[in-house]
Order: structure tokens, then sequence, then C-alpha cells
């Protein structure tokens, strides 16, 4: 059977939709789209978040290493950080509370956002950063969320 140029095209656009699918943690680009809460995730992230964790997720330079004044700079959120370290209820305590309300003492330059974002706004906002990660991030992160409700 001979395959015509339109053919092949759509064969070619079919297969980079099918790998941006498993690129993007097995969610089609049309589902991410079209699902409310990635949606509002992502514009809540660049509102709020973007400014120091980065447009793309990639966190400050050197984020590993103190500033002057002893504090780090803000991490990425990318599969390059450690957030998919954590399990949901660590990442959403230190998004709503300030990361002193897990590290006692722990000073950052991380506002709490309790009074700027509802409890659904900051989980929109981490379904948009997991829905970033690998699968293997994303799994691990899983396993941390059932073993520390």
């Amino acid at each position: 059977m001979e395959l015509h140029a339109p053919r092949i095209a759509f064969v070619v656009l079919l297969g980079v939709v099918v790998a941006a699918g498993v690129a993007f943690g097995g969610l089609s680009l049309a589902s991410r789209s079209h699902s409310s809460k990635f949606t509002q995730g992502q514009a809540l992230y660049a509102e709020h978040c973007a400014a120091c964790h980065g447009a793309k997720l990639e966190g400050q330079p050197n984020w590993q290493d103190a500033l002057p004044n002893g504090r780090l700079p803000a991490p990425p959120h990318d599969a390059s950080g450690h957030t998919w370290h954590h399990a949901d209820s660590v990442i959403f305590k230190i998004t709503k509370h300030g990361v002193g309300a897990v590290l006692p003492g722990y000073e950052s330059d991380m506002p709490a956002f309790a009074e700027t974002l509802s409890d659904d706004e900051i989980k929109a906002v981490l379904t948009f950063i997991k829905s970033t990660w690998p699968r293997r991030e994303r799994e691990y992160q899983e396993a941390q969320s059932k073993a520390r409700p």
C-alpha cells in the first residue's frame, strides 16, 4: 500500500502526540489542557510561584548553596529538584504554612500561602507541578504520599 504525504503527516503527528502524552506523565496534551484543576494550577503557579521557582519550575541558580543571609534559594519543582521526594501532606503543609511548619525554626524566603490561596487552589498548584514529573518521580512521590498520608 502506498502512503501519501497527508497520511504520512498524520502518522507522524499522531506519534508526536503519543510521545508528548508519555513525556507528560501519561496524560495527553488534550486531557491536560482541558483539566480545570491543571489549568487553574498552572495559572496560579505562574502568578504566585514562578517568580522564585521559575517559569519552567527550574528554581533559582545554585539552589543548594546558602545565600549570604543563610537562607537557601528557591529549589526547582521539576524532576531535578527534591519536591517529588516528599509526600503530598508535607508539600501541602509547606505551601500553606511555610517551611517552618515542617522544619521548626527554619527560615525561608518562601511565604506561607494560607492567607493567599485556598486549600483547593494549593492542591491545584500541586497538581500542575506533579503533572510535569516523569513517571519514575511521580510513582516515588505517590508511594511517599501513601506511606505518610
